[in-house]
């Protein structure tokens, strides 16, 4: 079930990202790109949650994966040449989507994606748009199997500390 993350929920969401964070390490290789300490935090979570942008995915009473919901496009989205004619209020945008690692690839991702399209769609957005970092090909992939597109890539200074090249996807609704 996915519903909207609750403040009791953040303990199981700063799980996820530690768990994360643990399995790049014993792997010796990141894909995200994300940082312990800088992104995501229980904070980046709290934040969300506060925001009402916070969602859950919930399985027997755990939670195994989290996804922000928004419309906040970063500022380096202006340098992407967006194929989806939309404005800023017809856009939702997916931030942080993740799955503990224990259960990935079980299709929590993709039922997590179709709720923000459903979600999407139920308000009236024309387009979806998301980025993760360049060197992230299993995300890259799971948009591409899921019908996004690729509309670019740009430098990014991320959180305002971490300069990254990332790229963008867009699908239409």
């Amino acid at each position: 079930m996915i519903r909207a993350a609750l403040p009791s929920d953040l303990n199981a969401i700063e799980e996820i990202y530690d768990a994360l964070f643990r399995a790049d390490e014993r792997r010796g290789k990141s894909f995200t790109n994300w940082q312990r300490g800088l992104y995501p935090t229980r904070d980046t979570a709290r934040k969300a949650g506060k925001a009402g942008t916070l969602y859950v995915y919930e399985m027997g009473g755990d939670i195994a994966g989290a996804v922000n919901l928004n419309q906040i496009q970063p500022d380096e989205y202006a340098q992407i040449p967006w194929t989806i004619p939309a404005k800023e209020s017809e856009v939702l945008v997916i931030h942080t989507l993740t799955v503990h690692p224990v259960i990935a690839g079980k299709g929590i991702g993709r039922q997590m994606v179709a709720f923000a399209e459903g979600l999407a769609a139920g308000r009236g957005y024309k387009a979806i748009r998301l980025d993760t970092y360049e060197g992230n090909e299993p995300a890259r992939r799971f948009y591409e199997k899921l019908g996004y597109h690729l509309a670019g890539s740009a430098p990014f200074h991320f959180e305002g500390v971490l300069d990254e090249t990332l790229v963008c996807y867009e699908k239409e609704l």
